[in-house]
């Protein structure tokens, strides 16, 4: 968009809602705002590419995140949050407007959001909250995301350091001014580079794997700096609930740790597979009846805007994609939704390679709309003599193992069909079981009947734009 076109929506869209906000009761695109003064803030605490596996809670060996831990004991652990694109900007602009990433705009890395669309900003700001964010930000026009800015954690994900500090959020919190608060707390940590933490305390030759690794001395060493971060964000989450703890707020806060996708590993991030999907994801409500327990209903990040509106009594939008999961919460429904839907455009991070998915609780179906092309992926994939990937390449010529990974990542059939709920890690691929094929055919219509919804034409969103010269 041109910069004078910019400057002219933007200025279209305030006066816009400036009109809207002076009529009674009313708030920016529907939001009601109540009655009655509410008092419930909001804490979002969202983490950089964590491999959800390796927390405590979620069954983790390799690292202790106690301070996590022990909030999921005083939470709603949820076992089936999903993040619809494994990609950080994707899965930000998602939580934060409710909408899949075709909608929004932000179906690849580091693109913006479409202008015409509604921010967690104005819709919980439109309700009478301060919303506030600090840290990793990856979001674009300012427009869509008028946060106030927090001065206290690291705004770069691939900084080496992650120095942070809770004085600004605790002065945030405590600045009432008549106004609750919603407040984002955006780590950057596990994100590569892997440089904060201590490594050092990690033995590894003795980590546990995950099974579609290659299992040699270069993987193992990146791997216990990926654990480093993870024992440093645990010790940041613990920071903030500390500094939530010495307001006087923490009693009518709702609190929830987002994963966002999974790690910069082979199958992780990047992929349609569970390992960049599926997401750590605890809420802890004041007096919630859920807290304690644990929740397999299905879940995707879209849904986390409609929650926190129903919560603190909003109306949530009809041209939202998520759903309100507050009757789980509440201890009223146990089940969210039939179907969580998965969208993955590789460029800019890669060559093209166009991948759509669909999932219950019990199988996931991945087409991958471009088969004959071989997967590639820039950050892991460029040589360099100290990657482990092109370690795993070595190990490759020798090991038939090796190959049956390496060969794994980079070539993959059309259509791909697990029985998560039996594996887990996606080991087997049932698509070619006759069985299998009316439950393969029926899933394959929902995905392209949502991708139609969605405006999605499928790979022809994945192309290379030619650099500018």
């Amino acid at each position: 968009m041109k910069l004078t076109h910019y400057v002219l929506s933007k200025k279209l869209s305030l006066f816009a809602s400036s009109l809207l906000l002076l009529l009674p009761g009313v708030g920016k695109s529907g939001n009601t705002v109540s009655e009655e003064k509410t008092n419930k803030n909001i804490l979002v605490f969202i983490a950089d590419d964590l491999a959800r596996n390796e927390l405590g809670c979620y069954g983790g060996q390799n690292v202790k995140t106690p301070n996590i831990d022990r909030f999921a004991k005083e939470g709603v652990r949820f076992n089936q949050m999903y993040a619809s694109e494994a990609m950080c900007a994707p899965t930000r602009a998602s939580i934060y407007t409710g909408l899949y990433p075709v909608k929004h705009g932000v179906y690849k890395n580091h693109a913006a959001t479409k202008t015409d669309v509604i921010s967690i900003v104005q819709y919980i700001g439109n309700l009478g909250y301060r919303v506030g964010l600090t840290g990793k930000t990856h979001f674009k026009p300012e427009l869509v995301y008028p946060f106030e800015i927090i001065d206290g954690f690291e705004k770069r994900s691939v900084s080496k350091t992650a120095n942070y500090k809770t004085d600004g959020i605790v002065e945030f919190m405590n600045r009432r001014e008549d106004q609750p608060f919603c407040l984002i707390v955006c780590s950057t940590l596990p994100h590569a580079p892997w440089t904060a933490g201590d490594p050092s305390v990690f033995d590894a030759e003795k980590l546990k794997l995950p099974p579609h690794f290659v299992d040699n001395k270069e993987t193992r060493q990146a791997f216990i700096k990926y654990l480093a971060e993870i024992a440093y964000l645990d010790k940041q989450f613990g920071d903030v609930l500390s500094a939530l703890k010495s307001t006087s707020d923490e009693s009518n806060t709702i609190v929830m740790f987002c994963g966002e996708q999974g790690p910069q590993f082979p199958g992780g991030k990047w992929t349609s597979w569970d390992y960049g999907q599926k997401s750590a994801f605890i809420v802890r409500t004041p007096k919630g009846a859920m807290n304690g327990k644990v929740s397999d209903a299905l879940l995707q990040y879209e849904d986390v805007l409609p929650t926190l509106i129903s919560y603190v009594g909003g109306k949530v939008s009809k041209e939202m994609d998520g759903e309100s999961f507050l009757p789980v919460l509440n201890g009223e429904k146990t089940n969210h939704r039939e179907w969580a839907y998965g969208i993955h455009n590789n460029f800019p991070e890669g060559t093209p390679y166009p991948i759509r998915s669909i999932r219950n609780n019990q199988y996931k179906l991945i087409v991958n709309l471009s088969p004959e092309l071989k997967y590639f992926e820039k950050h892991l994939m460029n040589p360099n003599k100290e990657s482990y990937w092109d370690s795993w390449v070595r190990d490759a010529e020798t090991s038939v193992e090796a190959k049956h990974w390496v060969d794994r990542y980079i070539s993959r059939p059309a259509i791909e069909f697990y029985d998560i709920e039996n594996d887990p890690w996606e080991l087997n691929n049932l698509a070619s079981e006759e069985n299998l094929q009316p439950i393969i055919r029926k899933m394959e219509k929902e995905l392209y009947n949502w991708m139609k919804k969605q405006g999605d034409p499928g790979k022809e969103l994945d192309v290379e734009v030619p650099r500018k010269s």
